[in-house]
């Protein structure tokens, strides 16, 4: 079974990881078909309450 002969260094490591985070932690937004407004995927939305072409949320 192969072994590194030498250590990662710790900068090498945690600059792979943050390409990761970031791309993980930034959502994409859609656009409501109803409002035309961004939301995230999948998620009802915050200004109309529509969802998957319903009402499913009250909004005031």
């Amino acid at each position: 079974m192969p072994v590194p002969k030498r250590k990662k260094p710790r900068t090498r490591t945690r600059s792979r990881k943050a390409q990761w985070f970031n791309s993980a932690r930034t959502p994409a937004y859609a656009t409501c078909p109803q409002c035309k407004k961004p939301k995230l995927p999948h998620h009802a939305c915050a200004n109309c309450g529509t969802y998957d072409g319903r009402q499913v949320l009250t909004v005031d």
